[in-house]
């Protein structure tokens, strides 16, 4: 939210975002029960030009500049060794953990989380699900296709349950300045309604 008040392009959001996270972190539970469960975040930010997928881990970051096809996001990192901006201590901050050894293709996703990168896209899961949905439709996607996307429940995208789906939102960016901006959010706490 601060990334769309204070910043008119989606590069100068994503300086945004990654400023206030080297300042002041992030944290905090992810659900409004006593249960501690928090988890590292991750985000899409796109303009009418250009679109960024931000990744983090504690203060640490990860930014791709999406240069064209399909992208998606799904509580895990998927920033492999694409990276175009990232936090100046990130690969130092690995090395010195044991977890990258300097000489071998610096790799966001497999040194800073416990996933293996390789099946993020073979595997079942949500990230695997999105991602396929989305390249089922690419180079025909329309903001009807995507709400379609947003409401799948057989893939778990949107989730049942105690990790319930409480919103979903679709954009449209026509890349002609005059030709205005529209926005889609969903009223009810579950986007198939």
């Amino acid at each position: 939210r601060l990334g769309l008040e204070r910043a008119d392009t989606a590069e100068k959001a994503l300086t945004v975002i990654v400023d206030l996270l080297e300042k002041y972190g992030q944290g905090g539970n992810c659900m409004e029960s006593h249960m501690a469960f928090t988890y590292h975040n991750s985000f899409l930010i796109a303009d009418r030009k250009e679109a960024w997928v931000l990744e983090t881990s504690g203060k640490y970051w990860a930014a791709e500049k999406v240069e064209g096809g399909v992208r998606n996001i799904s509580n895990q990192l998927s920033i492999t060794t694409k990276i175009d901006r990232e936090h100046p201590g990130l690969k130092e901050y690995a090395k010195s953990n044991g977890w990258w050894d300097g000489e071998k293709e610096f790799d966001f996703a497999a040194t800073y989380s416990y996933v293996n990168t390789a099946r993020m896209t073979t595997s079942r899961g949500r990230f695997c699900e999105g991602y396929k949905l989305l390249n089922k439709h690419k180079g025909s996607i329309t903001s009807e296709i995507m709400m379609e996307i947003l409401r799948d429940k057989e893939s778990g995208i949107n989730m049942e349950g105690g990790f319930m789906t409480t919103g979903s939102m679709v954009s449209v960016l026509p890349q002609q300045p005059d030709l205005p901006c529209i926005h889609f959010f969903t009223g009810t706490p579950d986007p198939a309604r």
